[in-house]
């Protein structure tokens, strides 16, 4: 059965707190599983979310701060110790392959999966082999350099019970209609697809960690029906939001709103706020929708289809 669905395994910012592990975010989309910035501990999260390495499909890291990294070593030596039988690409920045490396080869273990390496030299398009969707990332600005994601579907094509049945349409002669793009009755009549059909969009989801506003932040948010963003600060806060490289929840928000996103998931939080009723309050100021303060262990939905 398919499933569309984030599993948040983490959603503290530079320092974990009691109740808040390190960044770590998972994607379940179908048969794929795209892990995004796990920091340290997300392996015992992962068990304690009841996902497991085998359904980890690509892993993507915006940058090489600790929070967002950390946790790289103990799940490439687990989907190495579980003999993950599928290959997993790994985005990253380039700029940061020393530290990938160091990463992936922090202490001895037995290779027995396949690791695709996928550094990312500049923004746009990237290698997504096998997947139903396409990926892409834009920069974003922070004291290293970072990469937001965004994950595109194709626009499918459904046909419309009712318009079928007004026109007669019945039998084989949808299933022609589905394969041909047309067909012709036996009354002489000839129905093309587009007069009894509707353009079904492609769902999109944005992922956008540590950063000060910038185009990527708008580009990657753009009509994304589940958005994941960092909102390290509150807007009282701004400028040490602005000096170290991240957004406040009122930011966020905005971006949202602007963007037409529908459901807005805020993460990513300082350990100076003890309780995010203060981020929920100043999101919905400025967005809507719906809006989700992660949690750690959440899992949230990605909306229905349009």
């Amino acid at each position: 059965m398919s499933q569309r669905e984030l599993v948040v395994l983490g959603t503290a910012s530079q320092v974990p707190t009691r109740h808040r592990n390190h960044n770590g975010y998972l994607l379940r989309w179908d048969g794929e599983g795209l892990l995004f910035d796990p920091g340290e501990g997300t392996q015992r999260q992962m068990l304690h979310a009841g996902v497991s390495a085998t359904g980890i499909t690509r892993i993507a890291l915006s940058h090489f701060h600790g929070d967002h990294c950390l946790g790289l070593p103990g799940v490439v030596q687990r989907i190495n110790l579980d003999r993950v039988p599928h290959p997993v690409d790994a985005y990253y920045p380039a700029s940061g392959q020393v530290y990938f490396d160091r990463l992936r080869h922090a202490s001895a273990y037995h290779a027995t999966a396949e690791i695709r390496e996928r550094p990312i030299t500049a923004p746009g398009p990237l290698p997504a082999p096998g997947a139903p969707f396409a990926l892409a990332a834009a920069r974003l600005s922070h004291p290293v350099e970072s990469f937001g994601y965004r994950l595109t579907e194709p626009d499918g094509f459904r046909l419309r019970p009712e318009k079928l049945r007004e026109l007669g349409l019945r039998g084989p002669a949808v299933g022609v209609l589905q394969r041909e793009g047309r067909v012709t009755l036996d009354d002489g009549r000839t129905v093309t697809a587009e007069q009894v059909g509707e353009v079904r969009p492609g769902q999109r989801f944005a992922f956008v960690m540590d950063t000060r506003l910038c185009d990527g932040v708008h580009e990657l948010a753009a009509g994304a029906d589940l958005l994941v963003i960092e909102a390290t600060f509150l807007d009282r806060d701004a400028g040490l939001a602005e000096e170290h490289g991240h957004l406040t929840a009122g930011q966020a928000a905005q971006v949202a709103a602007e963007a037409g996103v529908r459901t807005l998931v805020l993460t990513h939080f300082s350990q100076r706020y003890p309780d995010p009723a203060g981020h929920l309050a100043e999101a919905a100021k400025h967005f809507g929708g719906e809006i989700a303060v992660a949690e750690d262990l959440a899992r949230i939905p990605v909306p229905p289809r349009r």
